[in-house]
């Protein structure tokens, strides 16, 4: 064989090797998970919250060789929690960053628009744990989304449950005015109709908003027993403390989407003293679940020192570490479709005190739902 023909044989092996590892979604040394949250807006603590938790997941696992020898790389983009960032974003990141499967977007109407547009079925990618309890996200028409947490009627279920149980039958709504809002909404007329109840009372604010002032009026005016509020944490507490200021309501329940500490830090203990809030994981602080006890150990290692243990950041770390199985399951080279269909197979898994199921028709892992309350010192008890 003369030096050219070498040569020549060489440059083909060469391409050949640069195209299975270049062009194809991941290669032996990287994984690329993608993430779009929104780390600005006023979903920002959750947001950076959701980043963290998958984040230190990621970094445990890269400390202990990777994913079949391969490290990961965490992408994350910012989309302000709007939708039309949330689409360009995730567009953006599936063409350029090539991820094998994405996690943790936030925003009921956010990810009903990437369906609407197809933008995950097109890509044929996974989108696991996202922070929306939207029923409508949860149909067996959604093949691509995989849900770690219990739907928002889950929760409306057991928050007027208890409160019907202790008596308390004059109830109203105050939600955001968007898909993530009536979709929780109709969950609580929908708890409530069981019961043979319907709200006294129903007032809305507007997305990416603090104000709620006219429906504090307006809630206030009734004067119900309990209001059940669908909102965010800025909105959450501007409205908690407006309410409690010019009525008489005895019971305050949001769903799982608050933080608490950023309620009691924005409004103080004395407004945020005994709201209710519907958790959908175990406690951050429960070390008896072993889930629980390696999400704190891998926080303690790889979180910055002042990052603190929350439902939020353990949701997200909890749904890493699924999907990090996932694709264990789908093998060496793993691509979007492999991923996705050894998601799809994955039937029963429990990541430490959390037991979840996924199937071919199935995409709701589970329904764990509990309640805790905000107690005088602004601490969480259940």
């Amino acid at each position: 064989m003369n030096c050219i023909s070498l040569w020549c044989r060489c440059v083909a092996f060469l391409v050949v090797f640069i195209g299975l590892n270049v062009g194809g979604r991941s290669h032996a040394q990287e994984i690329v998970i993608g993430q779009v949250a929104p780390l600005s807006g006023v979903l920002a603590s959750t947001g950076n919250e959701m980043v963290l938790g998958a984040k230190v997941y990621f970094a445990s696992v890269n400390a202990e060789g990777g994913i079949n020898g391969a490290k990961i790389r965490h992408v994350v983009r910012d989309d302000g929690y709007t939708v039309a960032e949330t689409v360009r974003q995730t567009r953006e990141m599936i063409e350029n960053d090539r991820p094998v499967a994405l996690i943790g977007f936030a925003g009921t109407g956010n990810i009903g628009e990437l369906m609407k547009q197809k933008v995950l079925e097109e890509a044929g990618i996974a989108l696991i744990g996202p922070y929306t309890g939207a029923p409508g996200l949860r149909g067996s028409d959604n093949r691509n989304i995989f849900h770690i947490r219990a739907s928002y009627w889950d929760e409306a279920e057991a928050m007027v449950d208890q409160l019907v149980t202790l008596s308390i039958k004059r109830i109203g709504i105050m939600y955001q005015n968007d898909p993530f809002g009536e979709s929780a909404r109709d969950g609580v007329i929908t708890a409530l109709k069981r019961h043979k109840l319907e709200p006294v009372v129903m007032a809305t604010y507007e997305k990416n908003s603090a104000d709620t002032s006219d429906a504090a009026r307006k809630i206030g005016a009734v004067n119900p027993e309990a209001v059940i509020m669908i909102g965010v944490n800025k909105a959450v507490a501007s409205f908690s403390k407006e309410v409690r200021q010019i009525s008489n309501v005895a019971q305050l329940f949001s769903i799982s989407v608050v933080n608490p500490r950023e309620i009691v830090r924005l409004i103080g203990p004395e407004y945020a003293r005994g709201i209710g809030i519907a958790q959908v994981m175990p406690s951050p602080h429960s070390i008896g679940v072993p889930v629980v006890k390696e999400y704190q150990a891998a926080m303690k290692k790889y979180a910055p020192p002042e990052a603190e243990f929350t439902y939020t950041s353990l949701e997200e770390f909890i749904a890493a570490k699924v999907l990090v199985e996932g694709i264990r399951r789908a093998g060496k080279n793993p691509t979007p479709q492999k991923v996705l269909a050894a998601l799809a197979s994955m039937d029963y898994y429990n990541p430490g005190g959390l037991p979840l199921r996924y199937s071919a028709s199935n995409r709701v892992g589970g329904k764990f739902v509990e309640l805790t309350i905000i107690n005088r010192y602004g601490q969480l008890v259940r």
